[in-house]
């Protein structure tokens, strides 16, 4: 007999409950043996260890290596880790079932192999299915090995024989260690197998990548503890009706959590876009009542962005508001000030407003053509198509400054928008003002210059 755990958040209990009191999750307790583990006061279970004989070092000692960075071969991916791949690091790359994470690492073990050996380890699929993917996406390496294995002490002493350069885990929820006795997927599998990868990782100097399925709420399937085990965190998100994918870096030891990598997804497999704005814009609603468009930031990249809002008589007490893609609370303080600070009326309209091409947009920068969006719908008239808009929106309805808006007005320019509207105090702050763009600093002069 054993303790249940939480297959959520890893809470323990002697016995078996509907709700864990630590995450709030129902029915996700299972009983799991404490085979080869250490019982801890606190109830926790660890593996006893040996004891390091390693010594403190300086830190004026320690040298780095400027070069351990290897490059993927995908800009993009290389984009979110920070510039490559570093020696060592523990990846965790995330998402739903069929988003194309199983495309995205074969794609990955196609490209590492040009550069040295890759291990992929397989506990879902067998050499053929894989192999006939890799067809379709015209992977084809002397050097990529194919190992189709669940069980972990296998799987080090084939790393101990291949000896690769890179180890690629499909997935960490389908993994057994011997000396656990719980199924594979469980807190203590997940756990007991991913300490010693990423323990593997350390000791050899090999990237792992460790492949993980989500759960409904989008958070990481197992143990949160999974997540702060690993260097890097990436998820891979986006629409299965749609064909862009986003790479996005939630956690990064070795760079910015700030950028994100865009691909395409099409029938030779998944391709980098390399100029997202001119994809991501739909010539076609341009113009419309209800249309426009900013040029959001994402790290160090400039996205433009089209937002559409769309407005309809409500006879219930409370209309309704849905938004998509951008924050919903902002998005509610926006609705408050169009009311009040530019007389525009919504209180009996129901609202909806889109970020277009399924991207998420939370910065402030959005707000100010949100707002510009709905007057633009409840007026019935469109906002010039090449005209983008930038701003932030306070409560008394100024418009505040936004950060890197010379980079903005730049990436507008080059995608053929004759007209920037930005906030005015970010006018006085720019070294050289460009041609083309209008200051505003407030609402209702912004609606005045757009929609007259």
């Amino acid at each position: 007999m054993g303790n249940f755990t939480c297959q959520s958040c890893g809470a323990t209990s002697p016995s078996w409950v509907g709700k864990c009191s630590e995450c709030g999750q129902w029915n996700s307790y299972i009983e799991e043996s404490k085979g080869g583990f250490e019982t801890r006061p606190n109830g926790s279970k660890r593996r006893r260890k040996p004891s390091s004989k390693a010594a403190p070092i300086p830190i004026n000692d320690v040298v780095i290596d400027k070069e351990n960075r290897t490059s993927s071969g995908i800009g993009e991916f290389d984009r979110v880790l920070g510039g490559g791949i570093i020696k060592g690091a523990a990846i965790l790359v995330a998402g739903e079932p069929g988003i194309g994470k199983s495309t995205m690492m074969l794609q990955l073990a196609g490209s590492l192999s040009k550069t040295g050996k890759v291990l992929y380890v397989s506990g879902e699929e067998s050499p053929a299915q894989i192999k006939f993917r890799s067809e379709r996406l015209s992977v084809n390496s002397k050097d990529l090995f194919l190992f189709p294995e669940t069980q972990l002490g296998d799987i080090e002493e084939q790393v101990d024989k291949v000896k690769p350069g890179f180890i690629i885990i499909d997935s960490i929820q389908t993994i057994e260690s011997e000396g656990v006795e719980s199924s594979a997927g469980s807190v203590s599998q997940v756990k007991e197998s991913a300490a010693r990868l990423v323990d593997l990782a350390k000791k050899k100097g090999v990237p792992v990548f460790l492949v993980g399925q989500v759960t409904k709420d989008g958070s990481v399937a197992g143990p949160r503890i999974l997540e702060h085990m690993v260097d890097t965190v990436l998820y891979f998100e986006g629409e299965q009706s749609k064909n862009f994918r986003i790479l996005r870096a939630v956690k990064n030891r070795f760079g910015s959590t700030n950028e994100i990598g865009i691909f395409e997804m099409t029938a030779k497999g998944l391709e980098e876009v390399l100029n997202p704005s001119k994809l991501l814009l739909d010539e076609g609603s341009l113009g419309s009542p209800g249309s426009a468009v900013t040029i959001a930031m994402e790290g160090n990249r400039p996205l433009a962005v089209e937002i559409q809002a769309l407005n309809s008589p409500s006879k219930l007490v409370s209309p309704r508001r849905v938004v998509t893609g951008l924050d919903y609370n902002r998005c509610s303080m926006i609705i408050g000030v169009l009311d009040r600070k530019a007389g525009i009326k919504l209180c009996e309209q129901e609202i909806y407003i889109s970020a277009a091409s399924g991207l998420f947009v939370g910065e402030p920068a959005a707000d100010l053509p949100v707002a510009c969006a709905i007057a633009s719908c409840v007026r019935n008239k469109g906002i010039d198509p090449k005209t983008a808009i930038i701003g932030e929106i306070g409560l008394t309805g100024e418009i505040r400054s936004v950060s890197n808006l010379e980079k903005r007005i730049s990436e507008a320019k080059k995608l053929g928008f004759s007209k920037v509207i930005h906030p005015k105090s970010n006018g006085i702050k720019m070294k050289n003002e460009i041609a083309g763009s209008v200051g505003v600093s407030s609402l209702k002069e912004a609606i005045q210059v757009l929609l007259g």
